[in-house]
């Protein structure tokens, strides 16, 4: 890519590991660096792998600039779906992401740069290290903050006990509203209150909701969107995909709500497929909107 890139996204590819043992490429750098490329983006990853996924990051997401720091292993996980839940393994980890690892002139010029942490692979306070210039967006999908993981690999739900320290120097904060739930036994309306405290401390933090769409908070005032309709095939890595698609949107027009509409638009394409080939193009998500 001979440009500096529009959008840039730190985190942990994956190996996601399949019911018959065999893998697809994952992480919130996959889907979302795709997503944004597909909307017209100059994208780049920063990540590490061992040599067998970067070889094929590199095949998979040839449009995608690459700086993918060697790693003895990958981080792998299994998903396992059923009635609408998840229950999810961590089998290997793959090294830390520091600030070494991302080239200066990246870090320099990126208009998006999105944090992705999966497994606790992003120290906090890198979101303090990036300079701030006008019109740039800083944002972070704060899941692998959120995981902990027991000595058989299986995750589980943790306090993000650095979430006050870290929102203020976000500009966006996007999570999915299940993430929050085991916080709040379950109770939507108490993670409602969550989510609604955390957005005072960050100027948008959007909070997806699968087939239920999903609510932009502002200083605590939030407003719903409703999803598009769609014939689930594969839900997995939907809400990176939103993810990218608002902030892809939000960059371009500076318009919270209509971001959101898009995003849930994008999203909606994204789970009628498998993997990272249900991602739209822009012309597509514009010709559903007209429509809808």
């Amino acid at each position: 890519m001979s440009r500096q890139p529009d959008f840039l996204t730190l985190g942990h590819v994956t190996r996601d590991v399949q019911e018959d043992g065999s893998f697809v490429l994952g992480g919130t750098v996959t889907f979302a660096a795709q997503t944004a490329y597909h909307l017209g983006l100059d994208t780049a990853i920063v990540t590490c792998a061992d040599l067998e996924v970067a070889q094929l990051l590199s095949t998979t997401l040839p449009g995608v600039a690459l700086h993918v720091s060697s790693s003895p292993q990958t981080t792998t996980f299994a998903n396992r779906y059923h009635e609408g839940f998840r229950t999810q393994y961590l089998y290997a980890r793959g090294a830390d992401i520091t600030e070494t690892d991302i080239p200066l002139d990246w870090r320099n010029s990126a208009g998006i740069v999105l944090f992705g942490p999966l497994a606790q692979e992003l120290h906090p306070e890198m979101v303090t290290h990036f300079p701030r210039r006008p019109g740039m967006l800083l944002a972070a999908t704060p899941q692998g903050w959120l995981r902990r993981w027991d000595a058989d690999g299986r995750v589980w739900p943790t306090p993000w006990r650095d979430a006050e320290k870290v929102l203020p120097s976000l500009d966006v904060l996007i999570l999915s509203h299940d993430d929050l739930l085991p916080f709040a036994s379950g109770d939507r309306g108490e993670a409602d209150r969550l989510l609604a405290h955390w957005s005072t401390f960050v100027p948008l933090l959007v909070a997806t909701d699968g087939r239920h769409g999903a609510t932009l908070f502002q200083q605590g005032r939030s407003s719903r969107f409703a999803a598009y309709s769609a014939h689930e095939i594969d839900p997995t890595g939907a809400g990176d995909v939103f993810a990218a698609a608002f902030l892809t949107h939000l960059y371009r027009h500076r318009d919270p709500a209509q971001a959101v509409d898009f995003a849930n638009c994008v999203a909606a394409f994204s789970i009628e497929q498998t993997g990272i080939s249900g991602i739209p193009t822009l012309a597509q998500v514009e010709q559903r909107r007209r429509i809808s």
